[in-house]
């Protein structure tokens, strides 16, 4: 098995990304499955572009995409992505686009693939803290995640993806508001992997009771 684990470059006037700086510390092998890691640009368009053509040089099982979400004080595995693009701020290009649909033909939204109860409990079980999220956003990230849904259906593939947001690592938080979260990227990576590790031994999703979600 074959897992693709693809981080963004730092974007909004950071100088780093925890979450492509997570995905360089993972290990090459995770539960017996190759782990390809892939920096992709913060970039409208040219993101989506750089998943699907790595997604064909490299025919992964696995798609698992990873963002920064500033303000959150956990690892998040993402539910959902919707079809809009809704930026606050301009990405890496200047790019700034309002209420514009990823897709004409796409769904109004796409639900991941990748077992995230399954991806939760065993980092909750590992003593770390993470949860599901039911809003990837309006920018890059949310953008990522639909068009690699948005692919696999199109084209039929038999691959599972989403999408997974990090916190920001601690010197992200100087100079800001005092009760800023973040998490040692060292964490946020152990987090991934145990994540990672539940996705490629479990083919379907667990039914428990993850309690409080956001």
């Amino acid at each position: 098995m074959k897992v693709l684990v693809t981080g963004f470059d730092p974007f909004g006037g950071e100088k780093v990304n925890p979450a492509f700086e997570a995905v360089k510390l993972l290990p090459s092998e995770i539960a017996g499955a190759e782990i390809i890691k892939l920096e992709v640009p913060t970039v409208f368009g040219e993101s989506g572009e750089k998943v699907a053509a790595a997604i064909k040089s490299e025919q992964p099982d696995l798609v698992i995409c990873v963002g920064q979400a500033g303000g959150r004080a956990s690892v998040s595995f993402e539910r959902v992505a919707i079809n809009l693009n809704e930026a606050r701020i301009a990405d890496n290009k200047g790019n700034q686009p309002l209420g514009q649909a990823i897709q004409a033909d796409g769904k109004n939204a796409y639900f991941t693939s990748l077992p995230i109860k399954a991806m939760v409990q065993n980092a909750n079980d590992h003593g770390l803290p993470a949860y599901i999220s039911y809003t990837a956003g309006t920018f890059v990230c949310n953008e990522i995640m639909y068009n690699l849904l948005y692919t696999i259906e199109k084209e039929g593939l038999d691959i599972k993806g989403g999408f997974i947001h990090v916190p920001f690592e601690p010197s992200q938080t100087i100079g800001k508001a005092v009760d800023v979260p973040s998490m040692p990227i060292e964490t946020i990576s152990k987090t991934i992997e145990y994540g990672i590790a539940a996705a490629v031994t479990n083919k379907d999703d667990i039914e428990i009771n993850l309690g409080t979600t956001h």
